[in-house]
């Protein structure tokens, strides 16, 4: 049976999907917009922003192995409905993603130019670089602890709550960057460091607002009774157990990342604008896939933790995929017809024809996405087996995508769609091996 008949099933897993779709969508279109901003002011500006943007996205990546571990365990006992261990785990997150955040701070705070210079030996961009970093390593704290909060609120099936506060971050961060940026309304114009006021302001809101939710509103959580803090060495030792993975992973695939964007980047400036065009669109896209495999993680731990059985667990999973499969098509076809309005860009002739033909080969590779990523990340990270995703990215990345892609580019001199198909071959091949490996039953592990 492909379809599960169990109408609370589609009922959680939709709202649980739709809500964390459009959050995802109102972040990335933050960063969109302070882009934007930065790029009509100055390219210096700009990219200055993108180059610290870089440590922000290696500390999402990381911050992001932690909610995730959060979820994995606290989904399982909110499966059985005992807060009093997520209390406890919220609060080994919390700690540990503040050791994070202010490791990167006093780094960024010690050795913001050794830092960027690792990025870029542009002098322009560093000295605009810096200025943005001055202000935007305060936000570096913040981030961490309003995510892991949030991600502690997702395990027990909350989400609305962060959702508005994405809308309000937007309005915030866009009103505050149009205002500093450009000097309006009789405010000074602070250029790259008005970007950083604008993110400082929106990330305090942010971390204010989930606090006092979580003090005055949760009836579920009840996060800061007297157990919060009540570590056992147990309990850390569970929870780092199933973190170092997912950490391990999301790291070495967040130094890749830029790696990756580099090898288009020496190939030419068409190259660049070409793949740049093509991913805003595809990334746009890409949250819906990252919507599916947060509801996902979140309904099979939930699952797991009632102890329904795994033949419940496996009739979710079958259904979950073949939901995967038609999302992504829809995706993948409608990526290929947003190839219509690339006319609207300012592109030379070369530089559109590459988009053209990179939105071709992102729409095929979407399909492949949209089903891998959340089988792995939402059924089976979600079902408690973190390992075998971290050796499947792991080889797939460094002992293959990268290899491949250096010798499309600079031995075998490829076309850039080609090379830009390398980069991305992961997403299709890993179909496989994730495929094979959900049909059996070692991904469904009781961890509570």
């Amino acid at each position: 049976m492909l379809f599960t008949r169990d109408r609370n099933f589609y009922r959680t897993l939709f709202h649980l999907m739709i809500i964390v779709v459009f959050q995802n969508i109102i972040a990335y279109s933050i960063n969109m917009a302070d882009n934007l901003m930065l790029g009509m002011y100055s390219q210096s500006s700009l990219s200055g922003a993108a180059t610290v943007n870089q440590i922000q996205f290696l500390l999402q990546q990381m911050t992001l192995a932690i909610g995730d571990t959060l979820v994995i365990i606290a989904s399982q006992y909110w499966g059985q409905k005992k807060t009093k261990p997520i209390r406890t785990f919220t609060g080994i997150a919390l700690a540990t993603g503040l050791i994070l955040g202010l490791t990167v701070f006093i780094l960024t705070t010690l050795f913001p130019r050794e830092i960027l210079m690792l990025f870029t030996k542009k002098e322009s961009y560093i000295i605009q670089g810096m200025d943005y970093l001055s202000l935007i390593r305060f936000t570096y704290p913040l981030f961490v602890l309003s995510t892991i909060l949030m991600a502690a609120l997702r395990s027990v099936e909350t989400v609305s709550i962060a959702l508005k506060i994405s809308i309000l971050s937007l309005i915030v961060d866009v009103s505050i960057n149009y205002t500093l940026i450009f000097g309006k309304f009789g405010f000074p114009e602070m250029g790259t460091k008005g970007a950083a006021v604008g993110t400082l302001v929106a990330r305090i809101l942010e971390l204010v607002i989930v606090v006092i939710y979580l003090i005055f509103a949760d009836h579920k959580l009840k996060l800061f009774c007297k157990d919060f803090l009540h570590f056992t060495k147990e309990a850390f030792s569970r929870f780092f157990k199933i973190l170092w993975p997912s950490f391990l992973s999301n790291t070495l695939w967040a130094l890749a990342t830029p790696i990756q964007t580099g090898i288009l980047g020496r190939l030419s400036a068409d190259a660049i604008a070409a793949n740049s065009v093509s991913t805003t669109m595809f990334q746009y896209l890409k949250v819906i896939t990252i919507g599916e495999s947060s509801a996902s993680a979140v309904l099979i731990g939930t699952t797991i933790g009632e102890n329904r059985g795994t033949t419940k667990v496996k009739e979710y999973s079958k259904t979950l995929q073949v939901i995967y499969l038609i999302i992504g098509s829809v995706l993948g076809i409608s990526l290929f017809f947003l190839r219509i309005p690339l006319s609207l860009y300012d592109l030379t002739q070369n530089a559109y024809q590459m988009a053209d033909q990179i939105l071709i080969i992102l729409s095929i590779v979407m399909v492949g996405m949209s089903y891998q990523m959340p089988t792995g990340i939402g059924i089976i990270k979600g079902g408690g087996d973190v390992k075998y995703m971290m050796y499947l990215n792991l080889i797939s990345t460094w002992a293959i995508v990268m290899p491949l892609s250096f010798l499309g580019a600079f031995v075998w001199k490829l076309p850039v769609p080609m090379v830009v198909l390398l980069l991305n071959s992961d997403q299709l091949f890993k179909c496989i091996p994730t495929y094979l490996y959900v049909k059996k039953d070692k991904w469904i592990k009781v961890l509570v």
